[in-house]
């Protein structure tokens, strides 16, 4: 599919992408949505906690949608998309990832860029419990990746999924790594790993078998992290074997159903390859966007809602049957 003319203006204050990105991440305020928390016991025996908001009378649209790396369902890149869409006659479906509710979860792994199956139980969940006739998928970061690997890796994705959109995706995970350790990304780098380290002291007391005291100070980076834990709990050789089996860029081709990738050409997280000109141009399903501006998740406008969020309203309502 061609590539997609980005008509996003940043305002002149935030097209810097640091700042746009901060602003965004730590700053930005959304009120006014009113969330009712269900627990899903998940088919391994764990739980993940859904955030519902409801438009103001009854719908057949649902949007399902994902945080980024230890995000939750109460930050703004969600809640905006919520708000927008229940202001629109859409549902929404906020996902608190394993260990991303306030609580941790019972086993020792948790979630992870590539770790689909747990969508796919949310996805089951729905679809037996509820009558959306149209589903739609919005993942930001590393949701994003999520979304775009469950929704080209399987092939029986239910018939009631209309779309995906992929906000900010680091969709080769080895580049978008690789940045993180930048100089330039040296902040973001260390409120991550303190943020994972902190959670991961919580594991080695309710784990103690899995992970030692040992282990927890040698890990001194991301890479570090992703070695000790995010591939020892769930079954990768290394960091390295878990970026190339979970990375979204191998599955673009796959996919079937019309998703939208919106990546800024200023993201200080993504490398070269996390914008997938070609797989967009020889897959008639893909459509990307790269604005000039915009950060990681940092699609600030005048008028309340980014322009991510309205583009996503845009592109459900296109794709509506």
């Amino acid at each position: 599919m061609p590539i997609i003319e980005s008509t996003y203006k940043a305002p002149y204050f935030f097209r810097k992408g640091f700042v746009a990105t901060v602003y965004s991440g730590l700053i930005r305020k959304v009120e006014g949505i009113v969330q009712k928390r269900e627990r899903l016991t998940l088919s391994d025996g764990d739980f993940l906690d859904l955030d519902w908001s409801y438009a103001d009378e009854k719908t057949d649209t649902l949007i399902i949608i994902l945080h980024g790396m230890e995000g939750s369902a109460q930050r703004a890149y969600v809640t905006g998309t919520a708000k927008l869409c229940n202001e629109n006659k859409i549902d929404a479906l906020s996902v608190n990832f394993r260990g991303c509710s306030g609580e941790d979860n019972l086993h020792f792994q948790s979630y992870h860029s590539g770790a689909t199956t747990d969508l796919q139980d949310v996805i089951s969940h729905v679809i037996g419990t509820k009558t959306y006739s149209e589903i739609y998928i919005k993942g930001v970061s590393l949701g994003g990746n999520v979304t775009l690997k469950y929704l080209g890796e399987s092939t029986n994705i239910p018939t009631e999924i209309k779309g995906g959109i992929a906000i900010s995706v680091p969709c080769y995970l080895a580049g978008s790594a690789k940045e993180l350790h930048t100089i330039k990304n040296f902040p973001f780098h260390e409120k991550f790993k303190h943020d994972l380290i902190n959670k991961l002291r919580i594991k080695s007391e309710n784990h103690p078998d899995k992970i030692s005291n040992k282990d927890l100070k040698a890990i001194k980076t991301l890479y570090d992290f992703d070695n000790y834990y995010t591939a020892k709990a769930h079954g990768f050789i290394n960091g390295a074997d878990y970026y190339e089996k979970s990375s979204s860029l191998q599955f673009l081709p796959n996919i079937k159903v019309p998703t939208l990738i919106i990546n800024a050409l200023n993201d200080s997280f993504l490398s070269p390859e996390c914008y997938p000109v070609k797989e967009a141009i020889n897959n008639p399903n893909l459509f990307l966007e790269m604005p000039k501006y915009g950060g990681h998740m940092g699609f600030i406008q005048k008028g309340g809602y980014y322009y991510n969020e309205l583009r996503t309203l845009e592109f459900i309502r296109k794709n509506s049957q």
